[in-house]
């Protein structure tokens, strides 16, 4: 998808359908209203009125314009209460808009960016607006169509956005924030494509190749263990996890500014089981297919760096990436079994469907070599967490108050919320093990904390947060601008938190 600017008024963009925000707030409404009462008399007011459209969200409008204005379309799209005038309020309103254009078959869509009403929340400015009108209309829009064959319900596609309304000075601030979205947009859809792609497709392999040529195209680093090194370094989880799949292990390493010894060293690990059937512990198999997306962790991992690298921020960024199938077979792990991780600690495997938690182990255990000044990993590590938040928030848990402040505040920044949940010390009697460190799994109540406390056990002296996407990244029905699947959370989120971690 293209983005451009244009200085032109909304009336003389030449686009198939123009887009215009309505707040609902009255004197707003109807000061937006009169200024295509202007060109259109009161055929815009029956055609309001008809439509019972009062500027509250998730309403839309589209109006013929019959060549009053350049463009044969034009679509009102409320934006509620102006005091609740945010970020995400205009990338939903965008998202709502862009469905209905592509749904009368528009290829050139133009939104005319507002200026925040007096009231509005936060920071919002109208580069802030237009940033976040791309972000909604362009991610909404996503489809993993690469299986269908019959396109004809689905050839209808938006090809061009252009943000209007605009004077020179301002068009030429946003074309760094046209930049910056392309990039980041193309991070969450590359996460979203990886999760959303079948597991005969996607197993560790493809994911390391997946990985290895966004590398080369982007000009960052990537190196890929086979089983053979994954031995020699006695990654005990990854290959017990593995045990039972006759797909081999991968451990994927990406470096963005490998080398740079004067930038700062942030790890991300991502957990990429690239299908999880539960081993011997096996799942129902009523929602099984969704366990394709199990590697949604790694996705973000990949679709981060890859958009850390394509932006050129200043650090040294990691992606530590263990990979395998947890299937079943006859020498699958069992419950009893006894794993060495990585660095000597042991567990004791009490349910081999908690198995995240044992590969993850063996790579939270090897960041510790990079001298990482932060370390956050990104899982569908429990079913816990979305009982507690359900899918409109990732759990986060960690030992670092300050590095939680500054994902949460990402996180408000692009919707992509976090929501702490305590690592409190009477929590760990319940993985408390006879035989061996630590027990994989501490029973019914706290799942999504006694999960975390079991990753806590195999950190390093370093400042740590675990992000629990299992509700977040994998949906069950459509979001605002998500489409039921992958979600490709935790990308935005990242680049969020890191863009501004680097300008302190």
């Amino acid at each position: 998808m293209k983005f451009t600017t244009s200085p032109l008024p909304l009336p003389r963009v030449k686009a198939d359908a123009v887009v215009a925000f309505v707040p609902q707030d009255k004197k707003l409404f109807s000061a937006e209203l009169a200024k295509h009462r202007k060109r259109f008399g009161k055929r815009i007011e029956n055609a309001v009125e008809l439509a019972n459209f009062t500027g509250k969200p998730g309403e839309c409008l589209t109006f013929l314009t019959e060549r009053k204005i350049a463009s044969p379309r034009l679509i009102l799209v409320g934006t509620g209460e102006a005091k609740k005038h945010a970020f995400e309020t205009y990338r939903r309103a965008a998202a709502t808009a862009a469905k209905s254009a592509r749904s009368a078959k528009v290829k050139h869509l133009a939104f005319s960016v507002p200026a925040p009403p007096d009231g509005a929340a936060g920071v919002l400015t109208r580069e802030t607006c237009a940033q976040s009108i791309l972000e909604g209309a362009e991610l909404s829009l996503y489809r993993y169509e690469k299986y269908v064959t019959d396109k004809k319900e689905h050839k209808e596609k938006i090809a061009d956005i252009t943000l209007c309304d605009l004077d020179a000075k301002l068009a030429n601030q946003l074309k760094e924030v046209l930049r910056f979205v392309r990039i980041t947009n193309d991070g969450a859809m590359l996460a979203r494509d990886l999760e959303n792609a079948p597991g005969n497709e996607l197993y560790p392999e493809t994911l390391a190749a997946a990985a290895s040529s966004s590398a080369r195209q982007h000009g960052y680093r990537c190196e890929v263990w086979e089983k053979k090194k994954i031995e020699q370094m006695k990654f005990g989880g990854l290959l017990a996890v593995n045990s039972g799949s006759d797909r081999p292990p991968r451990f994927i390493i990406l470096e963005h500014n490998a080398g740079k010894k004067d930038f700062e060293t942030v790890v991300l690990v991502g957990k990429g089981i690239t299908f999880d059937a539960g081993g011997i512990s096996i799942k129902p198999a009523s929602g099984m297919a969704e366990m394709k997306m199990d590697m949604s962790g790694a996705a973000a991992v990949i679709g981060t760096v890859e958009a850390a690298a394509r932006l050129a921020l200043p650090v040294h960024l990691v992606g530590l990436i263990p990979s395998t199938e947890n299937l079943l077979g006859g020498s699958a792990m069992r419950p009893g079994d006894i794993i060495t991780h990585f660095g000597g600690k042991t567990s004791e495997v009490d349910n081999t469907d908690a198995e995240g938690r044992l590969v993850l182990a063996d790579a939270l255990a090897y960041a510790e070599k990079y001298t990482p000044s932060a370390v956050i990993d990104l899982a569908t590590l429990t079913g816990a967490c979305v009982v507690a938040l359900g899918h409109h928030a990732t759990g986060m848990m960690g030992n670092d108050e300050e590095l939680m402040s500054a994902l949460k505040a990402a996180g408000e920044r692009t919707f992509e919320r976090v929501w702490q949940l305590p690592l409190y010390e009477e929590y760990e009697p319940q993985i408390k093990s006879d035989i061996a460190d630590v027990k994989n799994v501490g029973g019914r109540w706290g799942g999504a904390i006694t999960a975390a406390l079991f990753l806590k056990k195999f950190i390093g002296d370093y400042k740590w947060v675990h992000l629990d996407i299992a509700g977040t990244a994998i949906l069950e029905e459509n979001m605002p601008y998500a489409p039921k699947g992958g979600s490709g959370v935790g990308v935005r989120l990242l680049i969020e938190y890191l863009r501004n971690h680097l300008k302190k």
